[in-house]
């Protein structure tokens, strides 16, 4: 059972069919569902044959009772509380090359508590998964950190995705500190984010290549993967799919998942 903890939000979707036109209409096909890395990261445990439990505070409005829907369609549990304020919506635009630009707004999932979180929902866990964009911020951070501490005595292991250039460059040195304070086994990043982070310090390091593939990096060794070929639609979501994929069956599975998320559009699986 792999648990992932962060951000429940509302994803929005727009493949374009061509350049932005400003000030007039520009077309293309959306689509609306469930997302945020955690959700992605579970949904895909789930849909890869392990069992995915989302970590989040969960607003209660509309948004957060269409999330949570979606969430158990795909078989996924939901743990955490369920509370006032609004849930996040980001919009990802993919433009005709695979690219994507996301505009977030992360709603009140950054209020998740220690308090709020119950130790039984971790019960089960063998793998805690968490994107670095729960470590950049209070109250969530201390959140993720004691939902570790949890899991670790449980006898799981602790994963992370540094997720974000943008995240990084905000958090600056106080992000070190947090990661050297998590101790994740497992450290995923693209080759932006290693750069911009630094040298990371774990028993595994998977650097995802995009199109070229991945290089696994451990105390023994470093070994190149290639990618799996597929026509690229978006790729929202493809790095959070790629790190379930490693951690349920190493760098095949991650790959070959990978390959099949950015070959339609959206971050859930189908």
């Amino acid at each position: 059972m792999i648990c992932a903890l962060g951000d429940l939000i509302l994803d929005v979707i727009v493949c374009l069919d061509g350049p932005i036109a400003e000030h007039t209409d520009t077309y293309g096909q959306a689509s609306v569902g469930v997302g945020g890395p955690a959700a992605n990261v579970a949904a895909w445990a789930t849909a890869l044959g392990g069992r995915g439990v989302v970590l989040a505070r969960r607003a209660d409005d509309v948004a957060g009772r269409l999330v949570a829907d979606e969430l158990a369609r795909h078989g996924v549990g939901l743990a955490g509380p369920r509370r006032g304020g609004t849930t996040g919506t980001v919009v990802s635009i993919a433009s005709l090359d695979g690219r994507r630009t996301m505009l977030t707004d992360r709603g009140s999932a950054l209020d998740f508590e220690p308090d709020d979180l119950e130790p039984a929902c971790l019960d089960g866990c063998e793998t805690l998964h968490v994107p670095a964009y729960s470590l950049a911020r209070e109250p969530i951070r201390s959140t993720a950190l004691a939902a570790a501490g949890t899991a670790r005595r449980g006898g799981a292991r602790v994963s992370l995705d540094l997720s974000s250039v943008a995240v990084i460059s905000a958090a600056g040195g106080s992000l070190h500190e947090t990661v050297a304070e998590l101790a994740p086994d497992v450290v995923f990043a693209n080759e932006a984010e290693a750069e911009l982070y630094g040298p990371l310090d774990a028993p595994t390091v998977v650097v995802k290549l995009g199109a070229r593939g991945c290089r696994v990096e451990t105390t023994a060794e470093t070994l190149e993967h290639p990618a799996v070929p597929t026509d690229v639609v978006d790729t929202t979501g493809a790095g959070d799919t790629f790190a379930v994929g490693f951690l349920l069956g190493g760098a095949d599975l991650a790959l070959d998942a990978a390959a099949r998320s950015v070959a339609r559009m959206g971050a859930m699986p189908w």
